[in-house]
């Protein structure tokens, strides 16, 4: 027998962690003095204690850990535990690499190196085939699940319509009063525009004055460019006076990849 210092010294686990699992019943002591309450532990139950201590090293829950050793094959429900485990972390992994790349994005145009050059300008009418969604909320956690599905619903409208598509994609957004987002998806449309199924003819208006910026590249980085381009509306002394927009100057397929070119428009005055 092992006193409870005695086995939170074997398993580097403290002894208040131990109380801990002992009242989860994660890990019960095999024997409780019952007039002092001190608790002892056997040599047999340091295999369980070691594999709690690891899979907590490795973040999982002690919740898990329970759920795991009631298991009746409990080396399968551990490579399943691990398994998941690891999916989690990749992602983390994949998560924190993109945080790393906008850091150093961001780190390149505070130094100037990679700023984009803004321009002011005045944008003319453009008709459009366009479909919409509405998104709960803004941002990309909002509003890129939106995106794919709207696109092919404007794809098979326009192809049973006998339309072509063409080039450049416009999207645009329309902030609502309950927080949602009004989200979009259009081709520009013909000379002569013909109305179909699953699709609307928008003419979207002139603007006198308008701040744009291309963006270069995937959309992981194009939060950044709207953030930049806003700051720059603002230092210029300018106000937004319309819904912006993305506009596809070069989008091969519909897989966003290095070589995109988008202009982000922000209708502008004084």
């Amino acid at each position: 027998m092992y006193t409870i210092g005695e086995f939170a010294a074997l398993t580097r686990v403290s002894a208040r962690m131990l109380r801990h699992y002992d009242a989860m019943g994660l890990l019960r002591p095999a024997r409780v003095d019952d007039r002092t309450g001190y608790r002892s532990y056997t040599i047999d139950q340091l295999p369980r204690a070691l594999r709690i201590a690891e899979l907590r090293d490795l973040g999982v829950g002690l919740e898990r850990i329970a759920g795991l050793h009631a298991e009746g094959d409990e080396d399968a429900a551990l490579r399943t535990v691990l398994a998941e485990r690891h999916r989690e972390l990749s992602a983390s992994v994949d998560e924190e690499r993109r945080r790393l790349a906008r850091i150093e994005r961001r780190l390149r145009q505070l130094e100037g190196t990679t700023m984009p050059d803004v321009v002011y300008a005045e944008l003319a009418p453009v008709t459009v085939y366009a479909t919409d969604g509405v998104a709960p909320g803004v941002g990309p956690e909002n509003v890129s699940p939106m995106i794919g599905p709207l696109i092919d619903r404007l794809d098979r409208a326009l192809a049973q319509a006998g339309r072509r598509v063409i080039e450049p994609g416009i999207f645009w957004y329309e902030p609502r009063d309950d927080d949602r987002l009004g989200v979009y998806v259009a081709y520009t449309a013909e000379a002569d525009p013909v109305p179909g199924v699953g699709y609307d003819v928008v003419t979207l208006p002139p603007v006198p004055l308008a701040a744009t910026v291309r963006h270069h590249g995937d959309m992981t980085g194009i939060g950044e460019s709207w953030g930049m381009l806003m700051e720059r509306v603002v230092a210029d002394g300018y106000r937004i006076v319309g819904d912006c927009r993305e506009v596809y100057l070069h989008a091969d397929g519909h897989v966003p990849g290095p070589d995109w070119v988008t202009e982000l428009q922000v209708p502008v005055a004084r």
